[in-house]
């Protein structure tokens, strides 16, 4: 058994783990209030283009590579957003499992599979089991910067726009050498974790490119009589300038790019709010511990001083007994 001394040394360690935790737990709750405001800051500009692509789209006759929604990829890349940090709980682990089920069905598809990595976690764990990592961007997991992750989304757009036979330019973050040219790929896969709530995130796999159109079948509505309203209130006819065809080229990549810098956001949140949560764990744990090792040292301490009594107790009757022997 541990003496008393051992106890009062782990139970001031346990307290000095605990004032970290809590910190730590203090710090992730307002990260995850800042990242939730970036992303309801963000949505206006979100919601915008969506319309304005959405117009386009119905008025324009180009056929775009994005919007192939029938491609026949041989290769496909995956863009895994994991953290630059532990004590996050199961957070990487999560993601890294969903990318291991996205890659292991894309295979069995019998496409060729490019990696990429946005956080340190994520590279780590795929260097160490000697993966093959086409680029890794890392620094801004907690706080992503449009400017700061405009390596990563360029080269994610241009590797698709290359396709599966052409090669894009080299940028950094990159594990190719410097001015090589990097595959393309038909197909962009992301894996991050989606803000549920403050105590849920759950990872998700979804398909980025080619962008996934869905047609909305809109019921006639007719009035009662010929002078009559339908439901519906007619909208205006939209001429653009210039013509729909040159602006949906345009404006395609640049609402890839904000989607992809919209999931770094939502990734952002999550990883704040699961460490909330581990630590949160944490310091419960340490403080039940505390009080299970304060528990037992007042035990000791009790039956030190019970021992102690005991032995001056047999010490006066001992001097006692003497006395009456002379």
């Amino acid at each position: 058994m541990a003496t008393l001394r051992e106890l009062r040394d782990r139970i001031k360690s346990v307290n000095s783990t605990k004032k970290i935790t809590k910190a730590q737990e203090l710090i992730a709750t307002s990260k995850i209030t800042k990242a939730q405001a970036r992303v309801t800051a963000s949505q206006p500009y979100a919601d915008e283009i969506t319309r304005v692509i959405q117009r386009l789209a119905s008025a324009s006759s180009l056929e775009h590579p994005m919007l192939d929604t029938e491609s026949n990829a041989s290769r496909a890349a995956i863009l895994v957003i994991t953290s630059d940090r532990g004590m996050c709980g199961g957070y990487n682990h999560n993601v890294l499992k969903k990318t291991a089920e996205l890659r292991k069905r894309l295979e069995g598809e019998g496409k060729e599979v490019a990696l990429y990595v946005a956080g340190s976690k994520g590279l780590t764990y795929y260097n160490f089991r000697g993966e093959d990592i086409k680029g890794a961007w890392s620094g801004f997991s907690q706080d992503p910067v449009y400017k700061g992750t405009h390596d990563l989304r360029r080269h994610l757009i241009e590797g698709f726009e290359a396709g599966d036979d052409g090669t894009a330019q080299w940028r950094e973050g990159l594990t190719a050498a410097e001015g090589q040219e990097v595959a393309g790929f038909g197909e962009l896969h992301v894996v991050y974790t989606k803000f549920e709530s403050m105590l849920t995130q759950t990872p998700q796999a979804i398909r980025m490119l080619p962008i996934e159109t869905r047609i909305n079948e809109e019921p006639l509505g007719t009035g009662e009589d010929m002078l009559s309203d339908g439901p519906e209130p007619a909208t205006a006819e939209v001429e653009f300038e210039p013509d729909p065809d040159q602006l949906l080229a345009a404006l395609l990549p640049q609402y890839v790019s904000r989607s992809l810098f919209a999931l770094m956001l939502e990734a952002a949140a999550s990883e704040s709010a699961a460490r909330r949560t581990a630590m949160s764990a944490a310091t419960d744990n340490a403080t039940a511990l505390v009080n299970d090792l304060s528990r037992v040292a007042n035990q000791l301490r009790q039956a030190k001083i019970t021992q102690e009594i005991s032995e001056i107790v047999g010490g006066v009757d001992a001097l006692a007994d003497s006395g009456e022997s002379d």
